[in-house]
């Protein structure tokens, strides 16, 4: 147990640690992704079922049978037309509904702006390409009210995955990028190449393992070097939004944030990265003062960019 992080900190390590291990079901067993995609929502709303209200403004969005959570924080100006479209984490299989809903309304309150919230489609039932067209086709209607420097775009774990592709997606298909892009252990490499898929086995308390069962359901037989699939093999060199990146020293996925942040670097894209001390995947999932720290550094990366885009 490290002592070098909060009380509270490693409380949430000894909780993860003494979690069971996913068992993913065999890969035709589409009712068993159903049971566990329906078991990982569960678990998550009862870890923000004790939340206090969050306050603010809501509305749900209808982009022909495609759910968007719109959801402004308490306090927000009339006026302010920032937005920060939330892609959710959650493996490519669960965060859909009210877990989207409850997740966007966490990080309107976060990052100080109006949230939308893409509540994309997943396997078993919808297969890559599904997720990413549907946050394209968010993106689009937010292009439609918003212009791209009032726009930031940011994902976790899965989401992570969804919010880089996009931006990929975006340019190839001629739309104008966001002025900011925001990574919170993106996995951004679907083949699990990277060094920390090893050295943290057994050391991050979020996950206990491999993504690969998921990762393949997901993809569906394409490439998994498909840039589309895994943005670190993509071309950054021809447009790509400035980019926060955040790990830690435990996330499996701290190979996969670390080797895109130097690519991106490598491509003269801006980039900063943030690595926390004895953070496992999605930080510590609570309101412990690391998570705290990393919402601060999150907002204030915003809140330049969009500054900065306004100019």
């Amino acid at each position: 147990m490290p002592t070098s992080v909060s009380r509270e900190a490693q409380a949430a390590i000894v909780r993860g640690m003494a979690a069971t291990a996913t068992r993913y079901p065999e890969p035709d067993d589409l009712d068993g992704w159903r049971a566990l995609a329906a078991a990982t929502d569960e678990a998550v709303r009862g870890m923000v079922g004790a939340l206090p209200a969050l306050g603010g403004e809501e509305e749900r969005i209808d982009l022909g049978g495609l759910p968007v959570h719109a959801i402004a924080p308490a306090g927000l100006a009339p006026d302010d037309r920032r937005v920060y479209l939330d892609v959710h984490g959650g493996a490519w299989i669960s965060g859909k509904g009210e877990v989207c809903r409850v997740r966007g309304a966490l990080t309107a309150r976060s990052v100080g702006a109006r949230v939308w919230a893409v509540d994309y489609r997943m396997p078993p039932d919808h297969r890559y390409p599904a997720a990413l067209d549907d946050c394209l086709t968010v993106y689009r209607a937010l292009l439609e009210e918003r212009r791209p420097e009032e726009i930031v775009v940011g994902g976790s774990s899965a989401g992570g995955n969804l919010a880089a592709a996009l931006m990929l997606r975006a340019r190839d298909e001629g739309l104008p990028l966001p002025a900011a892009l925001v990574l919170s252990t993106p996995a951004v490499d679907l083949t699990e190449s990277g060094d920390t898929w090893r050295t943290n086995l057994g050391l991050d308390p979020v996950l206990t393992g491999s993504l690969m069962p998921a990762i393949r359901l997901y993809a569906d037989g394409h490439d998994l070097r498909d840039p589309y699939l895994s943005p670190l093999f993509g071309d950054f060199t021809n447009g790509f939004p400035p980019t926060v990146l955040a790990s830690g020293t435990r996330d499996l996925l701290l190979s996969d944030t670390v080797r895109m942040h130097r690519a991106l670097r490598a491509a003269g894209v801006e980039a900063e990265l943030h690595v926390f001390e004895a953070a496992g995947h999605g930080m510590f999932l609570g309101n412990t003062p690391e998570d705290k720290d990393k919402a601060r550094e999150i907002r204030r990366f915003a809140e330049r960019e969009w500054a900065r885009a306004a100019l």
